[in-house]
This record gives C-alpha cells, structure tokens and sequence, in this order.
C-alpha cells in the first residue's frame, strides 16, 4: 500500500478499494510502513566517500580539477498543503505552497544528504546554513567540496560557479568557451546536473513527489525522506529506468536562472576556484583537454 500510493499519488479510498480494506487500516499501515522505512535513513542516506569518484577520475575534462568535489548540492520545490494562514510563507517561487528540500548528491546519483520540511518561500542559502548548523546535519570532509550553483556562495566546502559569466549547458550548445572562468562553468555545469538528475529521477518515479498532498504537514515532509530512501535503494540494487542519461538531459533542460542572494563568498576559496580554472584553461590550451 505503501508503495502503491508513493508510485502513483494515489488516495486513501482508491487504496481501500484496490486492496480490501477500510480506510483506518490502509491510514493505520500507511503511517506504520512510513516510518518503519523512515528508520532505515542512517542505513541508505550515507555521506560520500572522501575517494575522489570514478565519474571525475575517469574523465580528463575534470581530473584533476574537480579532484576535490565529492558531489553536488541544489535545492528543489515539492508541492506543499498546509493551513490557510501559512501559505504566504510556503509560497515563494511558485504560484501555489511548497516545501523546499536541499539535497547533496554524489556522482553516483545516490543522495547523500537530505533536509525537507522547510518553506518554499526560503531561499536555498538559508537551507544550506540551517543544514550546517544542525548536530545532524550536513558535514563536509576537511579539503573536499560540492558544487552548487549560483545562488550559493563559494565558501569553505563548497564552490559556484562564476557569476556574470555563461554558465548552463545550454548557453554552450553552439559556443566554445573564451576564457577559463567559461570553460570552469561549463565543465562545472556538466558535473553538476548530476543533482538535477537524480531530483528528475526521483520525481518521475514516486508520482507523489509531483501532486498535490493530501497528508498533514509532518507527513508530507516524511514522505520525501521515505522516497530518497528508496531511490538510493533502487540504485543499489541496480540501475534505474527514470535516471535519464547525461546528453539527454542536457538536450531536454532548460536554462533555469535562479534568483541571485546576496551571497558571503570566502577570498579563500574564491582564489581556489581561480586557480582550478586557470589550470583548467592552461592545460586545455597547451593540450587540448
């Protein structure tokens, strides 16, 4: 029952139909197989390895560049229902309230750190500052990094890309890069729909995560956990049919601007992302890669 409603959104009474039983039952073991699976979070929702990953290892256009990265980091809008008087605060970009869930993914496409429940009008830097903050929350091994996007700011653990400057895969569809801070977006960029994959994965294999909820609050949040839970499982266990392949999600993005915070970026790591795309723009021009 369970999978059956996180599979394709379906209600409590069409459940109860389907499968015999009245609705408390279906209520009373839907919440029971929720968090029985919610327990397993620690078992399948690990933090990456501090081994630079295969994906970066194996590709001259990112070793050993990005020899430091172990993934990704962006935060993506869930449909939210929530009381009346809290919806001018569930609701930010989109027309209608949603949740916004910040995810680090490794190369891999496995999740390696989720926080949900926080509200759609939050900007994604303010998640990633309370994930850090938590006693649970998300940690950065001394010296590695993720990639964000442009509505994070380069700090100590993780990197952006440049601002002002071409940056989706799609604004280099036709152009080659003229510059290093260029060719460090786009290589950046290509590493980085690694997270949007695996957010498209996700939704397109628990329905769910894409209709209206019908579950309070608490739930709603939980259910999120319970499907990245089972989406690392799916990997582990084989490969996964909704994961579209990276050259087909590229033709099929689209060019996303996100709004632009104002960001405390670190002179540190700043100067650490010159110095890669400098390196990167050297070697390319002496060696063609």
């Amino acid at each position: 029952m369970l999978l059956h409603t996180l599979g394709h959104s379906i209600r409590n009474r069409v459940i109860r139909f389907n499968f015999h039983r009245s609705g408390e039952t279906v209520s009373r073991y839907f919440n029971a197989a929720l968090h029985a699976v919610g327990e397993l979070r620690n078992e399948f929702i690990k933090p990456p390895s501090p081994e630079t990953p295969y994906k970066i290892k194996s590709s001259n256009r990112f070793m050993p560049f990005f020899k430091d990265c172990i993934g990704a980091i962006d935060g993506t809008h869930i449909k939210a229902r929530v009381p009346k008087e809290n919806e001018a605060a569930f609701r930010g970009r989109k027309s209608y309230p949603t949740q916004n869930v910040l995810a680090a993914v490794d190369f891999d496409l496995k999740i390696t750190y989720v926080l949900a429940g926080w509200e759609g009008s939050a900007h994604d830097a303010a998640v990633l500052k309370n994930a850090l903050e938590r006693s649970d929350g998300l940690r950065v091994p001394a010296g590695k990094y993720y990639l964000a996007d442009g509505g994070y700011s380069t700090r100590n653990g993780f990197i952006s890309p440049y601002r002002a400057t071409r940056y989706h895969l799609k604004e280099f569809s036709s152009i080659q890069p003229t510059n290093s801070k260029e060719l460090f977006n786009l290589r950046h960029s290509s590493l980085r729909t690694t997270v949007e994959r695996a957010f498209g994965s996700l939704k397109n294999r628990f329905t769910i995560m894409k209709c209206e909820p019908y579950f309070p609050l608490q739930t709603q949040v939980e259910i999120v956990i319970v499907c990245c839970i089972l989406h690392n499982w799916i990997i582990t266990e084989g490969g996964d049919e909704f994961i579209q392949s990276e050259d087909e999600w590229a033709r099929m993005s689209h060019c996303r601007r996100r709004d632009q915070a104002v960001v405390d970026d670190s002179r540190e790591w700043l100067d650490k992302r010159d110095e890669i795309a400098q390196f990167m723009w050297t070697r390319m021009q002496n060696d063609g890669y």
